[in-house]
């Protein structure tokens, strides 16, 4: 480990906590100095490190900047201690549990010039990064609708949020994040089976700033474990799996289907599938390296604060919507197109 490199610690070694420390302990450029968990590191987690009881034990050490895997409903506070301190961050998803805490982390890390971000760790899945370069390059023409679908069974580390904030925030973000648009409306429902407090499925339709029309089916009620993003357009429909990393296009055909039930029925004619071979690096890993890259002052596509915070206002029109059973009209400058 050089002398130059980058001071780094970790704030909780809880599900998520544990693989940025693997991660974090073999990063180029990175040195691991100390990891935060008052419950100690019984399995041996920390990869070495010194494990702290506080924070401000974690400061003291003079990090440069530090990964925030706690709780959610602790992020407020673990941050703005961190932001205080001057120490950049890096802030697992959802930025915070509601759009308030959201709004003050902004502000903390912002008007200090603070490098953060947030662990949208979607955005760096093989599959959807390919999606976004092959949108951008206008591959699929105008873009129609996106649809995703995240479910499986129950994930018993959770206990503070509900199925919008755990899992919907992801779909939300990879959404506005691979179409580069935001949302402005939005209508939902919810369910509740699990006898818990929050909500455990969610249906939700809405529309980005371009008119592009988009649908999220989420929850945790079902032992079939999907991750199923499709995008469709004017040339045809790409359908991207992030549990295997696969991306898929699906064409419309050039030439007309001579079938003449067939003709009316479906409207476009069946083209080409192509299944795409892309790199398939640990989404995780390549988080960290953005991160760290932007640390170093380097042009880096991270997910920032802002746009972690427009990820939560929509999460929080959603059960808005949800409660009210309404479509929630979201201001298209709130917290920053994502």
């Amino acid at each position: 480990m050089t002398a130059a490199a980058l001071r780094a610690g970790l704030i909780g070694l809880g599900s998520m906590g544990r693989h940025h420390a693997r991660v974090l302990a073999g990063l180029d450029g990175v040195q691991l100095v100390g990891v935060v968990d008052p419950m100690g590191d019984k399995n041996g987690w920390a990869q070495g490190a010194p494990v702290l009881s506080t924070v401000e034990e974690l400061i003291a050490l003079g990090v440069d900047y530090a990964v925030v895997a706690c709780p959610t409903a602790l992020h407020e506070e673990v941050g703005l201690k961190l932001a205080e301190a001057g120490v950049g961050a890096l802030i697992e998803k959802p930025v915070a549990d509601t759009v308030d805490r959201a709004r003050r982390l902004v502000e903390a890390f912002e008007s200090r010039g603070l490098v953060a971000g947030v662990g949208h760790i979607e955005r760096c899945n093989p599959a959807l990064r390919s999606l976004r370069q092959r949108l951008e390059a206008g591959e699929l023409g105008d873009v129609y609708q996106v649809v995703t679908r995240r479910q499986g069974p129950f994930p018993h580390r959770i206990a503070d949020v509900g199925v919008v904030k755990d899992l919907a925030t992801h779909d939300i973000d990879l959404t506005a994040w691979v179409t580069g648009r935001s949302y402005t409306s939005i209508a939902a429902h919810t369910v509740s089976k699990s006898g818990r407090e929050h909500e455990d499925m969610v249906s939700a339709v809405g529309q980005l700033s371009d008119g592009t029309m988009v649908n999220h089916l989420v929850n945790w009620l079902s032992p079939l474990k999907e991750r199923f993003t499709s995008v469709t357009g004017e040339r045809g429909c790409f359908i991207a799996d992030t549990l295997t990393a696969d991306l898929t296009f699906y064409s419309n055909a050039a030439q007309a289907t001579e079938w003449e039930a067939l003709q009316a029925f479906r409207g476009v004619s069946e083209g080409d599938m192509i299944r795409y071979a892309i790199p398939k690096r640990e989404p995780l890993l390549v988080e960290h390296e953005l991160f760290r890259d932007a640390m170093l002052g380097k042009d880096a596509d991270i997910c920032t604060l802002r746009q972690g915070l427009r990820t939560v206002e929509v999460a929080a029109a959603v059960l808005r919507s949800a409660a009210d059973r309404t479509t929630v009209r979201l201001d298209d400058n709130a917290g920053g197109a994502a």
